[in-house]
């Protein structure tokens, strides 16, 4: 399986060894499917048992309203997981829809795998426990990031306050960020008429420069 480079970047693999997988995936018994562009990995309403550790390509995680309007919520590129926010829930069905932004190919695993005592009371299979609790860390403060964003009353604040916390994350004032202009309206439940204008008047106020996804904060 040539995903084991891909998996030893991954969260939730941390602290295991590229040999070690081979036992801990004969207790768990990962599936691995591969899905084109725009088609959905998981729906809203979808029961979901399993959580999935991106191999190849990338996803968005979208909510839909009944009327097909878009809000995206992020993107995760290889090695990330979707779907772990269920990991503890009784109720298991979706609330947002996961699509393949390209060709993708990902690999399974059930939650009962995971809980699950090893057979072989492994360590590393403790492990894995242990690092999804910190991704589920992680995940809520991504979503804190994002009421912030939402949080602001203009678009411009808005803008900035994603724009700010992707030049904190990379640690850069010279960024790209994983959005399209589209993307990025309905990442920030805006117009993107009104967000290109927004960023055209931030360019011309010497406050950002951009090129498509390439931003620097001046």
């Amino acid at each position: 399986m040539d995903e084991y480079s891909i998996l030893s970047e991954s969260v939730l693999f941390q602290g295991i060894q590229e040999a070690e997988y081979k036992i801990l995936f004969q207790c768990m018994k990962p599936v691995i499917k591969q899905y084109e562009k725009d088609e959905y990995i998981i729906r809203v309403s979808q029961s979901v048992t399993s959580l999935g550790v991106i191999l190849s390509g990338n996803v968005t995680v979208i909510q839909e309203d009944y009327w097909g309007n878009r809000t995206i919520l992020t993107r995760i590129e290889a090695g990330g997981l979707f779907a772990e926010s269920f990991f503890c829930l009784f109720n298991n069905r979706s609330p947002v829809s996961v699509v393949a932004s390209q060709k993708v190919k990902v690999l399974f695993l059930t939650f009962n795998s995971i809980l699950a005592s090893c057979e072989q009371a492994c360590g590393f299979h403790q492990r894995l426990i242990q690092n999804m609790m910190m991704i589920l860390a992680q995940k809520n403060q991504m979503l804190t990031g994002k009421v912030e964003h939402m949080g602001k009353r203009t678009i411009r604040e808005k803008v900035l306050s994603y724009l700010s916390m992707q030049s904190q994350l990379q640690n850069n004032s010279q960024f790209e960020i994983p959005y399209n202009r589209q993307e990025l309206a309905d990442y920030l439940s805006v117009d993107r008429s009104a967000l290109s204008n927004e960023l055209g008047k931030l360019k011309n106020e010497n406050i950002i420069k951009f090129h498509k996804n390439q931003f620097k904060l001046l």
